[in-house]
């Protein structure tokens, strides 16, 4: 918990208080008026964030409601930052095409190293907290990143790069110098059609386990209440079948009734089903924490890509903090892995899902040429998306 209390110790010093640390796990702090308003504390507040805390400290945890009420106190500040890395010297890779040759596949392709330089790149991390609600709720974080330079999904590399961030005590501002040589960002509309099928993905895999333990519950649950309803009205329509070869207006009397009785397990049977659906329908909400600006220094490939008469060149960032090379461009689909196809027409470079037969008619065909339909049979494509907030210009 020492990190939460070194935030909180920050945050409430540029708020005004007066804080000080009592042992490992425990703050005083002294707030302003508005400020003891909004956390709900008295005048001297006592903090624990230990599992042992001092008597009368009020406990600050993950848990409940604190990083809301600290959010609040954040208002919009830190929710977008840059940062620029400057090394003494940018290391090279002893082996260019080596390093090409594990990061880059080309089955109906081929390609070639042109050549190798030092250049400065634009990486933009953005941090999206996802909230999932059904009968339980799970939240979690997710960050994606990307390369502007090169148009890369970075993410890995980004989230190494972490550490390495951490250790760096001195945050350099970009200066115009280091603007103009890593290039011009992003639109928003351009960074929403990338950001959106990743998001998606990651959101789907990071709440996977949830969902096959939510199915489990509902399994059960439903097991349940038809095990409990269906005994009843067994026992009803075995009653009525006693009562079928019975005569006299007692006996009519006991088949209407016992009927009634089935029909109200039926009705009562569908109510919880009802209830079971509105307990476990599930609400997936994403919304956008934090974006970070980072430029920089990198090794930068000149790759040519051949495919029968045509060739373009693409590029490639081999990062020295980390020591890797970044996935190559995929111009369709998430980017994650090395494997690439190159089109006949233009010579996009995407994954190969974005070249795949159509569903209904079977032509192979380039999603990045033909981004809404087949262009035989005019099938529309479908795209699986979640909803993104509006993002301003990069």
């Amino acid at each position: 918990m020492s990190e939460l209390r070194d935030f909180v110790a920050d945050l409430m010093e540029r708020k005004g208080a007066i804080v000080e640390t009592m042992g490992l796990d425990a703050l005083a702090v002294l707030a302003p008026g508005p400020v003891r308003t909004q956390m709900g504390w008295p005048e001297l507040a006592r903090l624990g964030f230990g599992m042992e805390r001092p008597h009368g400290a009020i406990a600050i945890g993950l848990e409940g409601d604190w990083l809301d009420r600290f959010g609040a106190l954040l208002e919009d500040k830190g929710r977008w930052t840059e940062r620029e890395v400057r090394l003494a010297a940018v290391a090279a890779p002893g082996d260019p095409e080596r390093v090409l040759e594990r990061v880059l596949d080309l089955p109906n392709a081929v390609w070639r190293l042109q050549g190798m330089s030092t250049a400065t790149t634009r990486c933009v991390m953005l941090t999206f907290r996802f909230t999932a609600v059904s009968d339980e709720k799970r939240e979690g974080l997710i960050s994606v990143g990307f390369n502007l330079g090169t148009g890369a999904v970075v993410s890995g590399i980004l989230a190494r790069l972490r550490p390495a961030l951490v250790q760096m005590a001195d945050w350099h501002v970009p200066d115009p110098v280091t603007r103009r040589a890593a290039g011009p960002g992003w639109s928003a509309a351009t960074l929403q059609a990338r950001l959106a099928p990743l998001l998606d993905q990651q959101v789907r895999d990071s709440l996977e386990s949830f969902l096959r333990a939510m199915r489990r519950r509902l399994e059960r649950d439903r097991n349940r209440v038809h095990a409990y309803h269906d005994d009843l009205r067994g026992a009803s329509l075995k009653r009525i079948a006693a009562l079928a070869q019975a005569k006299g207006e007692r006996a009519e009397a006991d088949r209407r009734r016992e009927g009634m009785r089935v029909e109200a397990i039926e009705r009562e049977y569908h109510a919880k089903l009802d209830d079971l659906r509105r307990n476990y329908a599930l609400r997936v909400t994403v919304e956008w924490v934090q974006a970070l600006d980072l430029y920089v220094p990198v090794q930068r490939f000149e790759v040519l890509i051949r495919r029968r008469k045509g060739e373009r060149v693409i590029r490639l960032d081999w990062h020295p903090l980390v020591r890797a090379a970044e996935p190559p461009l995929s111009e369709v689909g998430l980017g994650l892995d090395r494997a690439r196809l190159v089109c006949d027409d233009e010579l996009h470079v995407t994954e190969p899902a974005g070249q795949a037969p159509c569903a209904a008619c079977g032509k192979p065909f380039c999603r990045a040429c033909h981004p809404v339909a087949c262009p035989r049979c005019r099938q529309p494509i479908r795209n699986r998306s979640i909803h993104l907030p509006v993002l301003n210009d990069a």
